[in-house]
């Protein structure tokens, strides 16, 4: 029997260098691949990010109603009682010094402060006599109408204004007490002996009716 020849060392070397670069490769493995343990389940990938939703549009401001309509909606919706209707103010006078175009409103003024309470066919006739006596009176024109009022040491007074410039602005008669009176109530102009002319000068002027075989009659109280 022969026996085999002796090994070179660099043999055994170079098997040992071997052996060891393979454990080496072999410890470097991933555990995974050798491990018992169950493998824990795949993560799920992370669901996309929904986008953000848009904010809701705003919703229309109200346009503002025109004023009919806002009036036309306030008036249907609320009930307030209908208020009387105010009394008739006076109406404003003219200055002084107006002349016959401001005559008109002083009559008004005088209607409108004073309502009638007569009728007006003894209104009428109360107007024409109280006109008539306070021309007497004041310019001395007609006195002879009025022997009643104007007799002895009254028809011999001078007249205080002159006839020219004589003018009854605005007249009205009204009930004065009971029945059977009444008062004409006038505003008139004139120029007095010094010759200053005066306007808005105020007269009354009573009256009592008396019923004869003629018919009714208004005459001038004493």
């Amino acid at each position: 029997m022969t026996s085999s020849p002796p090994r070179s060392p660099r043999l055994l070397l170079l098997s040992a260098l071997l052996l060891a670069v393979t454990g080496v490769v072999v410890l470097s493995l991933p555990s995974a691949g050798v491990s018992n343990s169950p493998a824990a389940p795949p993560t799920r990938p992370p669901a996309a990010a929904a986008p953000p939703s848009s904010p809701p549009p705003p919703s229309p401001s109200p346009q503002p109603s025109s004023p009919s309509a806002s009036r036309h909606i306030s008036g249907a919706s609320s009930s307030t009682p209908t208020q009387p209707p105010e009394p008739a103010r006076p109406t404003a006078l003219p200055p002084h010094g107006e002349g016959p175009a401001g005559d008109h409103t002083v009559q008004q003024a005088l209607e409108t402060a004073w309502p009638a309470d007569l009728c007006p066919v003894d209104e009428q006739r109360l107007r024409a006599l109280g006109t008539s006596l306070l021309r007497a009176d004041a310019t001395g024109v007609g006195r002879a109408d009025w022997p009643e009022v104007f007799q002895g040491r009254h028809q011999a007074v001078a007249p205080a204004f002159a006839a020219a410039r004589f003018r009854v602005q605005a007249v009205i008669a009204r009930r004065d007490g009971p029945a059977g009176r009444a008062v004409v109530h006038l505003v008139w102009a004139g120029t007095d002996r010094g010759g200053t002319f005066t306007d808005g000068r105020i007269t009354d002027l009573q009256f009592v009716r008396s019923v004869t075989k003629g018919g009714a009659r208004w005459s001038p109280k004493p």
